[in-house]
């Protein structure tokens, strides 16, 4: 599982640790107090070191070399943090994560934070042990022997910093946000056979030690309330589906943010089964829901000053005799009729329902949903972006702030009257899937037909929420994309 570095804060007055990690810019020359750190020799060594491996200090890039002789550390691992000028676009978060990812398990580091300009301050400090801690993450619960022994044991890292109470106090925050990360990580990693919809509501119903207020729906709640849609995709199932209400009070009497995510634990396709090659993937269709639980995880750790609330379907969708069928027509909760053209198009069945109720109970001040929608949305943006799709234009530029600001970016897709057009049947007062063109497009609009005059976003995740590709903070086939993105977004906007 998580591979938690062991985290220190302390002064920039000595080094420890068995290799000293340094930032160099494109000048090369180290700066003063790392300088003092490092030793006599460093700088002379350095220089020589970088000519030769032609290292120029780009950002994120990065250099190792033995220690000075005499020096009480082995190891001196410069990060470049490139040229002056491009300083305030660094992210420190990433930096974390090139650190992390050249210091290797089982090391022992001290990191002088300083800057050719100064030292860093306490919000960049946080932000470099959240990457840290991102990119220390690994998933191996099932693993029974280990590829490398070289690759056991946790980091244990000491931040150097000027001012150490400052750094440990924004550090507080960081490290909810990080929890909250590597729990969405966690379960969209899960196999299926263990993550089903009790087994997730299960977990998610941990969050009550944090004091999120956490209540589960069962399949006789839900036909009581009229989830018809949303039980319909898991009646082919024999794992019974489950809606799980999370709320975090912690602000001031004002209405809820919202955030709804699906959970599809495994995607078969149902009666339109998927192709054979690669459904194993389809254990991630649950990523929205993870990003959800992850979230409110985060703003609980850290006692976001809000009030919010969290919703998630949780649903097996499976290709028995009992299963859903095309040309099915069933009523949600909103008592919109659908005609079911093909059970591949689940998701937005199990949103319109939870969707619903969740503007209909809460009255939010806004709802965003997350849900590996569309695999359209992979031929539109890769997995460069998530999909977003928005009756406000306030929250649609708030959200692709908060995507710039955390790396985690959305990009924004048209909705219209005549894309609406397309899911009208001849049947009922919908269809839950238009074809091919347009296809994320189409589903969006779906969706948004269940959530009434609600300020409103849907990200379509189907590119970011699972089978991620590498970066400098993750390693992991799930990368809980999302929950920094959100966490960013209430923290800028919605907390007092």
């Amino acid at each position: 599982m998580s591979q938690h570095p062991k985290l220190e804060i302390k002064p920039l007055d000595a080094v420890e640790g068995r290799d000293l990690v340094v930032f160099l810019s494109d000048e090369l020359a180290l700066p003063g107090r790392a300088e003092a750190l490092a030793g006599p020799g460093a700088q002379a060594l350095l220089t020589r070191a970088a000519a030769a491996e032609r290292f120029k200090g780009k950002a994120l890039s990065a250099l190792a070399l033995p220690s000075p002789e005499g020096a009480p550390y082995e190891r001196l691992v410069a990060i470049g943090v490139g040229p002056a000028g491009e300083r305030g676009d660094l992210d420190f978060v990433k930096l974390g994560g090139a650190i992390a990812g050249r210091l290797g398990a089982g090391r022992e580091a001290d990191v002088a934070l300083v800057l050719p300009e100064g030292e860093v301050d306490a919000r960049q400090a946080a932000d470099l042990a959240l990457g840290l801690r991102l990119r220390s993450y690994r998933f191996d619960r099932y693993k029974t022997k280990s590829k490398d022994k070289d690759d056991a044991g946790s980091r244990s890292v000491t931040l150097r910093v000027a001012d150490p109470a400052a750094v440990k106090k924004a550090l507080k925050a960081a490290e909810a946000v990080a929890a909250g990360v590597l729990l969405a990580r966690d379960l969209v990693n899960e196999p299926p056979n263990v993550l089903y919809p009790e087994e997730f509501a299960d977990r998610a119903k941990k969050l009550g030690k944090l004091g999120v207020e956490v209540e589960v729906l069962d399949e006789k709640e839900l036909k009581k309330i009229g989830m018809r849609a949303l039980l319909g995709v898991g009646q082919g199932s024999r794992r019974e589906s489950r809606v799980v209400v999370m709320r975090w009070n912690g602000g001031k009497g004002d209405e809820p943010v919202a955030f709804v995510g699906k959970g599809v634990t495994f995607d078969t396709g149902g009666i339109s089964l998927k192709p054979g090659a690669g459904m194993e993937d389809m254990k991630g269709d649950m990523a929205g829901a993870a990003t959800v639980v992850g979230l409110m995880h985060a703003l609980a750790a850290r006692k976001a000053k809000v009030n919010a609330v969290g919703v998630i379907g949780l649903v097996e969708n499976m290709p028995d005799g009992n299963a859903q069928r095309p040309g099915d027509i069933v009523a949600s909760l909103s008592g919109q009729t659908i005609e079911i053209i093909n059970t591949d198009a689940e998701g937005r069945l199990v949103l319109a329902d939870v969707l619903w109720y969740t503007q209909d109970r809460f009255k939010p001040r806004f709802m965003v949903n997350l849900a590996t929608l569309t695999g359209a949305i992979l031929v539109a943006l890769a997995q460069e972006n998530a999909g977003l799709f928005s009756n406000n234009d306030e929250l649609a530029q708030r959200l692709t702030a908060a995507g710039l600001a955390t790396g985690e970016t959305v990009w924004r897709m048209p909705l219209g009257k005549a894309y609406d057009k397309m899911i009208d049947s001849k049947f009922a007062d919908m269809k839950n899937s238009a074809g091919r063109y347009a296809g994320s497009i189409t589903a969006a609009q779906f969706l948004q037909r269940h959530v009434n005059d609600t300020p409103w976003a849907h990200l379509d995740i189907a590119g970011t929420g699972m089978a991620a590709k590498d970066s400098e903070i993750n390693r992991s086939w799930g990368p809980g994309w999302g929950v920094r993105l959100l966490d960013r977004l209430v923290k800028d906007h919605y907390e007092r």
